[in-house]
């Protein structure tokens, strides 16, 4: 049993692990940044020409796990600021020089010595490197600039995974192969579906593969918009700066903006739909007999992202939103989140999402309207939730400045939550836009706007997704259902391809494969690709009309007649709507 508890083991092994690479490279005279604890393990920023590989990982864990047994007492040491400031001038960690100036005038400068090591570090820490649990694992190098400023220099960033029991651990490293294995932009090259161009950074090109299951995810939510009677819009994607000085967004959100002059004007490509809404609300005189309406958008989005905050298809720069807004009266709100909360929880089931956590955040401290309609807005919401019978959890502060909102996570296959949808009120944009409709008394009121987005940015649910199925899409969301392969191609590709050409008639997906290759290579092929189904056509298949069936991933096969196979296929594509909506 660990002797101290794992945030301070965590710690106290990043700095062995700085200790370590010191002791293996002393002439590179490594500079060492920051060593946080981070769920599962920690990390360790250091500068130094020498370039860590993997090979190098095993030799400094090898070290580490000596060092251990060596018994090093680690003491905390108080310095003034001027010996501080000297000692580590001295030593030549200038990284740890910047980091003392930063400390308010009078703070405590501490530091842990073991050995010949010393660290700049606010503690607390373990008594003796024996005190440490040898269940740590380095497990990645990464860059990363220095206090997170892309204009400062690259360090290197060692990332460990430390547990207090081994099979933790253990446990950890079976995790983290699983999502490699499903990582998606490992998966995306593999299949065929996206990669990623110099000259287009953090921008996705989808090929064909991965366009027809962007454009399907699409047309699902159209599905899903006709059964709660939302409209689809279309707006531009330039729009002159005023728009946004008027919707705020210049002011709070110009450095993530991509702008253009045209006509001596400066115009801005839009990061959101919402403003554009507003204007289409606008534009017309509405009563309350027209409300709520709901506006849905699938207009390309632009917004600038940091270098190192990019990642995948899970933060680009351009995007599309499954995003609506519903424009309606403040007594409809609750009534109406209950329909959303139903449409969310039906469409994330569907997708095979069984572990949903909902969040409700209220009014944070820097907040815009009155206390009055924020309890009218927070209690709804509350109240709405209650009704619809999902359990959640309270985060206090956490809403947006223009309204409360409520966040929806999902558990994927490994376990690891993403937030998807969110619904937030606003009162904000309404007032800045002047909208407002005729209520039953005959009088102007003005609407309150709910923003919400179910999957979100559909690359980023698009990389969610493809992690969480491994790549292995369902039957109606597949580019390609089934590949259908002769056994002999001068006895038995007639009878495949008049097959396919029925089934494609159908609206199925269906391929023949023809190449003059083993039959053992098609399958491994076929296998590789994850498509859904192979069928087999042979001498009995065509005397029997009938095909020798595989599902992906499985070993056997099974004989179904053509007609029993158009009802599976038939059945298979039901799924393009949630039976709950059927």
């Amino acid at each position: 049993m660990a002797k101290f508890d794992l945030e301070t083991t965590r710690h106290s092994t990043a700095h062995l692990l700085a200790q370590a690479i010191e002791r293996l490279w002393p002439d590179q005279t490594p500079q060492f940044g920051v060593g946080p604890t981070i769920e599962h393990g920690f990390y360790y920023d250091i500068e130094m020409d020498y370039k860590i590989t993997d090979e190098d990982l095993k030799k400094i864990e090898k070290t580490m796990k000596a060092m251990i047994k060596e018994n090093m007492p680690i003491e905390r040491k108080v310095m003034p600021r001027e010996e501080a400031l000297k000692f580590f001038q001295d030593k030549g960690q200038e990284l740890k020089v910047e980091l003392i100036n930063d400390l308010p005038d009078g703070e405590e400068i501490s530091c842990y010595e073991q050995g010949s090591f010393i660290d700049l570090c606010r503690g607390p820490h373990v008594e003796t490197t024996r005190d440490l649990v040898p269940y740590f694992k380095l497990l990645h190098t990464a860059g990363a600039y220095w206090r997170g400023d892309e204009k400062r220099q690259m360090l290197q960033r060692v990332y460990a995974a430390c547990f207090l029991e081994k099979q933790d651990l253990k446990e950890h490293i079976t995790f983290l192969a699983e999502a490699k294995k499903r990582d998606h932009r490992k998966l995306g090259k593999e299949l065929e579906l996206f990669h990623f161009e110099t000259v287009a950074p953090a921008s996705p090109f989808f090929m064909p593969k991965g366009a027809f299951i962007y454009n399907e995810l699409i047309e699902f939510m159209r599905r899903i918009y006709r059964k709660f009677d939302y409209s689809e819009v279309i707006t531009p994607q330039i729009l002159d700066s005023d728009l946004w000085h008027t919707s705020g967004h210049y002011e709070h959100y110009k450095d993530n903006m991509y702008f253009s002059k045209i006509d001596e004007r400066e115009y801005a490509v839009k990061p959101m739909n919402c403003p554009c809404h507003m204007l289409m609300f606008k534009h017309y005189k509405y009563s309350y007999r027209d409300l709520p309406m709901r506006y849905a958008d699938f207009g390309r989005l632009h917004r600038y992202e940091k270098a190192g905050a990019v990642a995948g298809l899970t933060r680009v720069r351009t995007f599309c939103q499954d995003d609506a807004h519903v424009f309606i009266a403040m007594e409809g709100i609750q009534e109406e989140i209950q329909k959303l909360m139903k449409m969310f929880f039906i469409c994330y089931k569907h997708f095979g999402f069984k572990k949903i956590k909902v969040h409700l955040s209220t009014r944070p401290e820097k907040k815009s309207g009155d206390d009055k309609t924020w309890d009218i807005a927070e209690n709804a919401l509350t109240e709405a939730l209650k009704k619809s019978g999902f359990d959640f959890d309270i985060k206090e502060g956490d809403g947006a400045f223009y309204g409360p909102k409520i966040d929806v996570e999902i558990s994927d296959a490994i376990g690891r939550y993403f937030q998807l949808g969110t619904i937030q009120l606003d009162f904000q944009l309404p007032e800045r836009f002047g909208l407002k409709f005729t209520n039953k008394n005959g009088q102007d009121e003005k609407p309150v706007v709910i923003h919400r987005a179910l999957l979100g940015s559909l690359e980023r649910f698009f990389g969610v997704y493809l992690e969480h199925v491994a790549g292995n899409f369902p039957f109606w969301l597949a580019h390609e259902q089934a590949v259908i392969v002769p056994v002999n191609n001068e006895t038995h590709l007639d009878y495949a391809n008049k097959l396919c050409e029925d089934l494609n008639s159908k609206g199925f997906r269906i391929r023949v494969d023809d190449r003059n290759e083993s039959m053992g290579y098609k399958t491994r092929q076929i296998q590789k690709s994850k498509t859904p189904f192979m069928m087999v056509i042979g001498d009995i298949e065509m005397e029997s009309q009938s095909v020798s069936l595989r599902a992906y991933g499985e070993r056997n096969s099974e004989t179904y007649s053509n007609q029993e196979l158009e009802a599976k296929f038939t059945d298979l594509n039901a799924d393009k709507m949630p039976k709950e909506l059927r």
